[in-house]
């Protein structure tokens, strides 16, 4: 099985960076790549070569379903697994996000002492 490290992670909002930063680097250990937009995500994630892709769901521009079918369109992403991060937790949001190929959706706010935690579970439960 291979290793979780390398999170590229895709937010439009400053504060939410900031925090999700310091949860998956300092917290959880994680190598985090922050993008601010689906674009930033399209044009820099590959060269970043990411495990897992994390990808907020409302964004101005380019939505998270957008951008992750666009990144998906990249040969060296198109297995990339990908978990959505939403404040839109309704079962039928979160069920439709899943068809899109994500392996879960994260509700925010989120909880900064649990998201490395909660991240790095859906990661293996999705490998077993």
């Amino acid at each position: 099985m291979s290793t979780l490290s390398k999170i590229l992670y895709v937010e439009d909002e400053p504060d939410i960076q900031a925090v999700a930063r310091i949860a998956l680097e300092m917290v959880g250990g994680f190598k985090v790549k922050i993008c601010s937009s689906g674009q930033q995500a399209i044009d820099e994630g590959a060269d970043f070569a990411p495990d897992l892709i994390l990808l907020d769901v409302m964004m101005p521009g380019m939505d998270g379903p957008t951008t992750l079918e666009k990144l998906r369109e990249q040969h060296s992403l198109a297995t990339t697994p990908a978990i959505f991060m939403t404040a839109k937790v309704q079962p039928q949001e979160v069920a439709h996000l899943k068809s899109l190929n994500a392996l879960d959706v994260i509700p925010k706010p989120f909880d900064p002492m649990t998201l490395a935690s909660k991240v790095r579970l859906i990661w293996e439960s999705s490998h077993e």
